[in-house]
């Protein structure tokens, strides 16, 4: 039983609600992996960013061709910095959205001295627009090493969307925040913002269940309608 199920049990007992979308179909992510392919030789000859490895919980290979990726991380993360909390309304996700996806493992450069990873997948309505036009409002922000916004996503191609999940490629802009902190590191020349460094592709699902109280909390409500229906 998928964990939309189980919310939607939990809805009807009013233990439950989305806030400010009442009538709405929310699809609550949680799982799946995000591929990422970026281009290394780009990186080593304009920003001196030689890649040398990843974390053990990085995958190898990815999606994408030339790629590694990144696990999404659950709604019930022990740290609930860490937990992804992205939900949409399938029948209009350009509208109806919000949250981040949280994202664990990290990826080294130069000797293993720079690091980027805990990546984080959000929506800033301010970031639209900037970088020429390119920036969509989506970004990619590293909380682990350089801890700041690495890429803001240009050109997000949304691949039907649906209750199991969402399918979403893009291209990635080196941001003005990782373009200065290059530059002001003498790791590259000029600011790079605005580049094209490299390809995402998002596949977000909806979780299974995650423990069996959430099993025994749905079907304790159920049980309880029951009672109710047979006392009426």
């Amino acid at each position: 039983m998928k964990l939309r199920l189980l919310f939607f049990a939990v809805a009807i007992c009013g233990l439950v609600g989305f806030a400010g979308h009442a009538d709405a179909a929310l699809v609550q992510i949680g799982g799946g992996q995000t591929s990422v392919a970026l281009d290394t030789e780009l990186l080593a000859a304009a920003a001196s960013l030689e890649l040398s490895g990843v974390s053990s919980d990085v995958i190898a290979p990815g999606t994408l061709p030339d790629s590694v990726a990144f696990g999404i991380n659950p709604r019930d993360a022990e740290l609930p910095s860490l937990a992804t909390t992205f939900e949409f309304d399938d029948t209009d996700f350009i509208n109806m959205f919000s949250g981040a996806i949280e994202h664990t493992g990290s990826v080294f450069f130069n000797a293993d001295t720079v690091e980027v990873g805990n990546f984080t997948i959000a929506f800033d309505a301010a970031r639209a627009g900037t970088l020429d036009g390119g920036a969509s409002g989506f970004y990619v922000e590293s909380t682990v090493g350089i801890q700041a916004i690495l890429f803001d996503v240009e050109n997000p191609s949304l691949l039907e969307p649906s209750s199991e999940g969402v399918v979403v490629e893009a291209n990635l802009l080196v941001s003005p925040e990782f373009g200065q902190f290059l530059a002001d590191n003498q790791l590259s020349e000029t600011n790079l913002a605005g580049a094209d460094v490299g390809n995402a592709l998002v596949q977000a699902a909806v979780p299974e269940p995650s423990s069996l109280m959430g099993v025994l909390i749905a079907a304790g409500c159920l049980i309880t309608m029951a009672r109710r229906r047979t006392t009426i």
